[in-house]
């Protein structure tokens, strides 16, 4: 009883303390009539609670988000379907979904009953200028009698995931596979350096067909292993993302970390259109993905995964590149996007280029990213850049005021590379 009676609104408790009143005020003047107000005062609420509480409401909630990966800016519109598969119908409803602050007020909505075998749907937008993973969930309802006496609140617990990736930029089209050694389509070599067996069998990824499965490799590995596709040549990049927290200026999405990881996202996006295998490298280890994406997954699947990892991706606390990318060779071509750089953290990562056909930088003048313009920068991005030049590394040097498509531009320019016929089609129109 008292946990029913805990379910009453301030009209439900407002009846039940007029009640009380009315019948202490009818046994004390000796008043029947007043005495049977007093009573039925008294049950309306009381009954209505015990009622309410005893009703079994079968409610069922779908939630759909579409779609369920945007960019940060862009808008999802999340779909809340009610039902009511049972017998018994409700009352009036308020809907309240829980939301993360980032995208949005929790949104709030008002039904009235909902009869047996009905069903209701609501929608509302959400929008997020941060990347991230978003729970929205779980729906809490809170269900009041048509009298307006009781209000008991029920809760879901399914959660549904939103996913902010990154802002992708289109980048001019260049020639990237002129230069490079190989035979065929001029795409370059990547051989295992292990030995036959690891160029032929390699370990288990989400997406791979389960057809090629290597039986043999599996029962001596006692991992699953799967049939490389034969294929000796393949158009390789490795992207590295510094992601030090001293390395980069500025907060919130107008740091130079967040122009870092949206030009990750465009120039990822971008080779693996053009047929790139494209893996990620940072300086924290564990928040890296530093194995090759099969070439049996389609380009779109490999740039969601790229997209998906970034979206989640934050700061270290490492103060070196050292540790982190000294021995890790790569084939293919190199891209790092790098924030302030010593001579140590620029001899580290000089040791990518064994075995890479180009070496290209994008260096962050971070100190056009902070906001004291006092602060500037222990070394000048000049003399990083000349630092780098002189281990090979083609630079090119970004600020604030520069768009990833612009210096991915100047990039590739320095490079030598020529843009495609369709790219200066693009930039000048078609002839008159």
């Amino acid at each position: 009883m008292r946990t029913a009676l805990s379910t009453l609104t301030t009209r439900g408790r407002a009846f039940l303390s007029g009640g009380i009143t009315s019948a202490v005020c009818a046994i004390a003047l000796g008043q029947k009539d007043l005495l049977r107000v007093g009573l039925l005062l008294i049950m309306l609420p009381c009954v209505t609670a015990l009622l309410a509480n005893r009703a079994r409401y079968r409610l069922s909630c779908t939630r759909e988000i579409s779609p369920a990966r945007v960019q940060a800016g862009q808008t999802a519109h999340v779909s809340l379907r009610l039902d009511n598969p049972g017998r018994a119908p409700t009352g009036l409803m308020l809907l309240e979904d829980q939301v993360p602050y980032v995208l949005g007020s929790r949104p709030r909505f008002v039904l009235d009953q909902l009869r047996p075998r009905w069903q209701r749907t609501v929608s509302y937008p959400v929008r997020s200028e941060v990347r991230g993973r978003f729970p929205i969930g779980p729906l809490s309802v809170r269900i009041s009698d048509p009298f307006g006496f009781v209000e008991l609140t029920r809760a879901f617990t399914s959660r549904t995931v939103l996913v902010v990736t990154p802002v992708v930029v289109d980048l001019p089209a260049v020639r990237l596979s002129g230069d490079w050694s190989g035979s065929g389509e001029n795409r370059p070599r990547a051989f295992a350096a292990a030995g036959t067996e690891d160029v032929m069998v390699r370990e288990y990824r989400l997406g791979d067909d389960l057809r090629r499965i290597h039986w043999r490799s599996t029962a001596r590995t006692d991992e699953l292993m799967v049939r490389r596709e034969e294929q000796p040549h393949q158009s390789r990049a490795t992207i590295v993302l510094d992601t030090r927290t001293g390395a980069h200026r500025g907060s919130g999405p107008a740091s130079s970390f967040e122009y870092a990881v949206s030009a990750t996202a465009s120039i990822g996006a971008h080779l693996a259109g053009l047929g790139f295998t494209v893996r990620l490298l940072t300086d924290d280890v564990r928040a890296a993905d530093a194995t090759w994406h099969d070439r049996g997954i389609s380009g779109p699947v490999e740039v969601q995964m790229l997209l998906e990892s970034l979206a989640v991706i934050g700061t270290s606390t490492r103060t070196s590149l050292t540790a982190a990318l000294a021995d890790r060779n790569s084939a293919g071509m190199v891209i790092a996007i790098l924030g302030e750089c010593s001579d140590s953290d620029i001899a580290s990562i000089s040791g990518l280029r064994a075995g890479a056909t180009r070496a290209l930088a994008i260096l962050l003048d971070t100190a056009s990213w902070s906001r004291d313009k006092v602060v500037t920068s222990s070394r000048p991005v000049q003399e990083q850049a000349r630092a780098l030049r002189a281990r090979g590394w083609v630079v090119a040097v970004a600020r604030p005021s520069q768009p990833v498509p612009a210096v991915w531009q100047d990039l590739t320019a320095s490079a030598g590379f020529t843009q495609s016929p369709r790219s200066v089609l693009e930039q000048t129109g078609p002839a008159a």
